[in-house]
């Protein structure tokens, strides 16, 4: 058994936060490269090249990329022959990311209640946090500052096996064409299939964690992402929104067992940024 201090796992997920707001991955960057290359728009060429700019000034003054700095969303895989010490494992992530927001400058976004007072809590917690029991004696964390720009364009269809592959495709184009320039194109593009309804939201956020350009293992489901990007990026929707041919620059699909009566699922969306980092204590 492997003893870990609460006090690491607050340091810990402290910088990947800061990091993931910072700094943008390396596969994103040389996606957007790729597009602008690709984009036939001059207007698209422009937006790209502007974000281009953008995050190599957030990255070299460490300032946010993006205003909207998110509701903080972790995925933790905790070994089981770990033995967390020191405090409550929860309460430490949840003071990580109030550090990370208020020390950093980063803009609080979380308010307590939804519907009513909708009171910014001032901290941006408490996290989202999806736990998962794995073996081994390490802690891995996976976070991403969800905009929701983004995150208000996703959606969900609870479709009938009958709608098969084509329906699927077809709700998930249908859902980027709706969405349009809100989600700040070029976008990354979640999708999960199975599971319950709760479970095919989980899955679909945690696939825009995926590198750009890594496709799924299962090669009917990676020519499925091949496609609806194809499609996708016939919308002209373009970069910015302004028209033009990259509307996105990834579709990556995830997959779960489900109830034979049903096939959810669940299309999240997410801005060209696409900010996580991960890191293992």
């Amino acid at each position: 058994m492997r003893e870990i201090e609460v006090d690491k796992v607050k340091d810990k997920v402290k910088e990947l936060f800061l990091r993931a707001n910072y700094h943008i991955g390396e596969d994103v960057l040389m996606a957007l490269k790729e597009a602008r290359e690709k984009e036939v728009s001059e207007t698209g060429r422009s937006v790209l090249n502007m974000l281009l700019k953008n995050y190599k000034i957030a990255s070299d003054e460490e300032i946010a990329i993006c205003q909207d700095t998110g509701l903080a969303v972790l995925y933790v895989e905790i070994g089981q022959e770990v033995h967390i010490i020191g405090g409550n494992f929860e309460e430490a992530i949840n003071e990580g990311v109030k550090e990370a927001y208020v020390e950093g400058y980063l803009r609080k976004s979380t308010v307590d209640d939804p519907v009513f007072a909708r009171k910014n809590t001032g901290t941006n917690t408490p996290a989202i946090i999806y736990t998962s029991i794995v073996p081994g004696d390490k802690i891995k964390f996976m976070v991403t500052p969800k905009g929701f720009g983004s995150e208000n364009m996703s959606a969900l269809s609870m479709m009938k096996p009958a709608d098969g592959p084509e329906g699927i495709k077809n709700f998930i184009v249908e859902t980027v064409r709706k969405a349009g320039p809100n989600p700040c194109p070029p976008t990354i593009v979640g999708v999960g299939i199975g599971g319950t309804v709760d479970k095919a939201f989980v899955i679909a956020k945690k696939a825009l964690l995926r590198k750009i350009g890594e496709h799924s293992r299962d090669e009917r489901y990676a020519r499925m992402e091949k496609e609806v990007l194809e499609r996708i990026n016939n919308l002209g929707i373009g970069p910015g929104g302004l028209g033009g041919r990259v509307t996105s620059l990834a579709v990556n699909i995830e997959y779960t067992p489900t109830h034979i009566a049903g096939m959810p699922v669940a299309v999240n969306v997410c801005c060209h940024a696409a900010r996580h980092a991960e890191g293992t204590l």
